[in-house]
């Protein structure tokens, strides 16, 4: 029995693909998820989890960097992304990151189905639509968050950013817990931890614990 996640804030295409896939592929266990956070728990907390299909655009931090952090803490898994980007560059990019698939929202029901069913069955899909000519695509001035970075060096408003789990991770990275006793605190996988912890650091623009608290020193003296 397939273990599936889909991760996708938007209430109305959550449940219509998990309609589509519990009806395509019989026996299917799936798992719905509203945000990142969600869905780092879910890793964590079940030992198994088949694939998770997740929308770029849901709340949390989800970038090209924290996406690699996911593939490598959870090798069994699969992952894919659900977008209404249909961009040859966009689709290719993800790839690059080492996900195992990419579906378009404006694709059928069963075109869904078969692209879970391939990834399912280890092997890579991409929609049909990427052997488009690439000349004919038009200029993009929007960065989704897989080609999206940090600035050098961050402002309080970065803060802003984070989600809550994220914050209470950095507020006891800056009181200098290891990952371990964070875990222990927050009663989460230490995995778990390590992938917060390393989107904490990019997005503030530091590159380790000691610079986490002193940039937290510096906030609060002039917040």
């Amino acid at each position: 029995m397939y273990k599936i996640v889909i991760a996708d804030d938007h209430g109305l295409y959550r449940r219509g693909l998990r309609m589509a896939l519990t009806a395509g592929i019989p026996g299917a266990e799936i798992i719905e998820a509203t945000c990142f956070d969600a869905v780092v728990g879910l890793l964590a907390e079940h030992e198994t989890i088949d694939l998770a299909i997740l929308d770029l655009n849901m709340p949390g931090l989800l970038t090209q960097e924290v996406l690699g952090d996911v593939l490598a803490a959870y090798p069994k898994s699969r992952f894919a992304i659900v977008s209404g980007n249909d961009s040859r560059s966009e689709i290719l990019l993800a790839l690059s990151v080492g996900l195992h698939g990419y579906i378009v929202k404006s694709q059928p029901d069963e075109e869904v189905v078969l692209a879970v069913k391939e990834i399912l069955s280890g092997r890579i899909y991409v929609p049909a639509l990427l052997s488009r000519s690439s000349g004919a695509a038009a200029p993009q001035t929007h960065r989704s968050p897989v080609e999206a970075s940090h600035q050098a060096l961050a402002s309080p408003g970065s803060l802003g950013r984070l989600t809550s789990r994220q914050k209470d991770v950095l507020k006891l990275m800056a009181e200098g817990y290891s990952n371990k006793e964070i875990a222990r605190d927050l009663d989460i996988a230490e995995a778990t931890t390590k992938i917060h912890a390393a989107a904490i650091l990019r997005e503030l623009g530091v590159r380790n614990r000691t610079e986490v608290a002193v940039l937290m020193r510096t906030w609060l003296g002039t917040i």
